[in-house]
């Protein structure tokens, strides 16, 4: 498995992790019952904190990607078809929504411009 920490990104160690084994089991590089590195071995390999890596084990098995078995390891759960279109889902946009994110609309903005439009049309001859 192959895993790579950008310390430059404002995005948390434990979620570029996740993020990542998420990315290698959409794409079949890790697959149904693969063992993931122990905690102990990973936060080693990477020079990171077992906890940081804890977290994001923790974090994986909650969302039904992996299982634990206690004393064993972390293992790649089963496909779940669902759980995988949800996280596609998550990761892409509506176009129609891009706009407004970075514009301020508000009621009083809307009404403004309502009052405007009003305006030019009562303003100009038909």
């Amino acid at each position: 498995m192959h895993i790579i920490i950008n310390s430059s990104l404002m995005v948390p160690i434990y979620e570029q992790i996740m993020e990542q084994i998420k990315t290698q089991i959409r794409d079949g590089s890790l697959r149904e019952n693969d063992s993931l590195p122990s905690v102990r071995a990973l936060s080693k390999e990477l020079k990171i904190s077992a906890l940081t890596v804890k977290k994001a084990y923790d974090h994986l098995e909650s969302e039904g990607f992996t299982v634990t078995v206690h004393g064993k390891g972390t293992y790649v759960a089963a496909a779940n078809p669902e759980l995988l279109l949800e996280e596609q889902k998550k990761k892409s946009k509506p176009i129609w929504n891009w706009p407004f994110k970075k514009a301020d609309v508000t009621d009083s903005a809307l009404k403004r411009s309502e009052a405007y439009l009003n305006l030019f049309w009562r303003i100009r001859p038909c």
